[in-house]
């Protein structure tokens, strides 16, 4: 008969509560919670932490939830590519939330004590970091979320009915991605919103300029800043407001306001010069 030593004896019983906690959190990632004791899975957490184990169940959790990302939430998201990606991507996001809420619930303890002497991400920040660099971020899916966000708001431009809801949920996404700073948003979707929406103004500037006099001209100008406006408002980021709107006056009116002002038979010099007479 063979003895195991103490230490032997402690680490497989760190093992067998870490074994515990794995297998209850993929069967949280795949909403299958209902039988679980939170308050078991606490305390058992709570031990390992207590113990010395935080390491141990800090890096487990990582890469529990990095296989589920990859393996999974990763392969649907990828598969959506050409059918429904928007919806796809906001229901894995949202079930990934709903599940690191549970987790970090089970992991307080570990959050309050390893993860504050330690300095390290929360569970939720982790997780939302996780999300970022293994999901949103990865291969051909960041390049598909910015083109096919940039594309429906070109389709609005022209007057097509596009799903708006669909463009707020990713926005907020790519916010809550950023953990408390803008600039997820800001890489990955606002700097290039902003470049292709300079674009298309300095474009439509030269158009609305040969096919409409200078009031008509502004009347166009004031509708388009007040859909931009209103674009912001409703399904970008609100701190996007003020920078479209700087585009857009710059493109349809710093850049022209000589000609606007000189305009034949209907510039400001015109209307000024009329009046006089």
């Amino acid at each position: 008969m063979i003895l195991m030593s103490n230490e032997e004896q402690h680490s497989s019983f760190v093992e067998t509560i870490w074994n515990l906690l794995k297998e209850a959190i993929q069967e949280i990632q795949r909403k299958n919670n209902s039988g679980l004791s939170f308050e078991e899975l606490y305390r058992n957490a709570y031990t390992m932490v207590l113990h010395k184990h935080g390491e141990k169940l800090y890096n487990g959790l990582r890469d529990v939830v990095t296989q589920h990302l990859e393996s999974k939430v990763r392969v649907d998201v990828l598969g959506s590519l050409n059918n429904n990606f928007l919806q796809t991507l906001n229901a894995a996001w949202n079930d990934h939330q709903t599940s690191m809420v549970m987790i970090r619930d089970i992991l307080m303890y570990m959050d309050r004590v390893y993860v504050q002497q330690n300095n390290c991400e929360n569970v939720y920040n982790l997780g939302l970091s996780l999300f970022r660099d293994r999901v949103v971020r990865y291969g051909c899916i960041g390049n598909h979320l910015r083109v096919t966000l940039l594309n429906m708001i070109m389709m609005e431009r022209r007057g097509e009915v596009i799903d708006r809801l669909a463009i707020k949920n990713a926005c907020q996404m790519l916010m809550m991605l950023g953990i408390d700073t803008r600039h997820v948003y800001e890489e990955d979707f606002e700097s290039h919103f902003l470049s292709q929406s300079a674009e298309f103004y300095r474009i439509e500037s030269h158009k609305f300029l040969a096919e409409n006099s200078a009031s008509v001209y502004i009347r166009k100008v004031e509708a388009r800043i007040n859909e931009e406006a209103e674009r912001a408002k409703h399904y970008l980021d609100e701190s996007t407001e003020k920078r479209i709107v700087k585009v857009v006056e710059e493109e349809l009116i710093e850049r022209h306001m000589k000609t606007i002002v000189e305009m034949d038979n209907s510039g400001v010099v015109h209307m000024l010069t009329t009046k006089r007479r």
